[in-house]
């Protein structure tokens, strides 16, 4: 899906085809967990995570255990991101998980991968998702909608495995694809009103934070607890539930984000709307890191 959008944003913005219709698509409940979790682990570096056994969730446990040992934060410092993402999908009908959530129900939820508990990790599920892009000078006039345009989209890749990181607390792709859409957006982190993280778990939703230039390195967690990711906050983000509680089906996550920056754009979102909200950042991690694609939308 990654490569699709960018593919349908090229052709249109060269002039090769004038419209296109990019969808995710993803179902994922008509198999076994032991099946999602061997296709997920595709993500991962075959000769030396899958093959030892270690699946997706077991990488971003040891990522987030290091995290915890290097900066010093407890488990229950990671509670606000996930509380955030419930309490902004109660206000969004396609959210899958529409139940509040509170720090000490966070602390009691069972472990899944120490140190990553249920209410850690988002849910795998069904879902669709699609976007229409045409050229800017084509939809000029809108009835009562205003026009969103990309104002920037860039790719980065990484290596596959953690360990052959140069430092596998630091979202390399992130941070040179955002700062590559900075620079064509002509903006700053500080100028973004939106943010849809990639928050399959809590700790990428700080890394991503980290990366993107809203927190020095090791202190995203802060953001959480400083309340500036809620709607009202400094940096929103997972304002429609993120992948925590809006749901995670994997082949239409990135098109999901893309939809639901627009809505804020646009005004769409009802009890989480972000006032005022003009330009918004979406971003779509793929494996741990190893592919990330971030866009920027703007209001035209």
């Amino acid at each position: 899906m990654k490569s699709w959008r960018a593919a349908a944003l090229m052709a249109v913005a060269a002039g090769e085809i004038e419209s296109a219709l990019v969808v995710g698509i993803e179902k994922m409940s008509d198999k076994t967990s032991h099946d999602v979790t061997a296709s997920l682990a595709a993500a991962a570096d075959a000769d030396y995570e899958v093959e030892q056994g270690v699946s997706f969730v077991g990488l971003n446990a040891l990522v987030m255990q290091r995290y915890l040992h290097e900066f010093g934060w407890k488990h229950a410092d990671f509670a606000p991101f996930a509380i955030n993402a419930h309490a902004n999908a109660l206000h969004n009908p396609f959210a899958r998980l529409h139940e509040k959530i509170t720090a000490e129900k966070f602390d009691k939820a069972p472990m899944v991968a120490t140190p990553i508990s249920l209410l850690d990790a988002s849910p795998t599920g069904d879902g669709a998702a699609a976007v229409v892009i045409v050229l800017a000078d084509k939809v000029a006039s809108l009835k009562n909608r205003p026009r969103i345009v990309v104002a920037a989209s860039a790719s980065n890749t990484d290596t596959i495995a953690v360990h052959s990181r140069k430092d596998p607390l630091f979202l390399s792709a992130a941070y040179a694809s955002a700062k590559r859409c900075y620079e064509m957006a002509g903006i700053e982190p500080k100028d973004l009103d939106v943010f849809e993280v990639h928050d399959a778990f809590t700790i990428m939703a700080a890394l991503s934070l980290e990366a993107c230039g809203f927190a020095e390195r090791g202190k995203g967690v802060q953001l959480g607890l400083d309340n500036e990711i809620s709607p009202k906050g400094r940096i929103p983000i997972c304002t429609r539930g993120g992948l925590k509680a809006r749901g995670h089906p994997v082949g239409a996550t990135g098109m999901y984000q893309i939809v639901e920056v627009t809505q804020q754009l646009r005004g769409e979102c009802g009890g989480t709307q972000v006032d005022g909200a003009k330009i918004g950042m979406a971003q779509n991690i793929g494996g741990s890191g190893a592919t990330i694609v971030t866009h920027i939308l703007k209001v035209d």
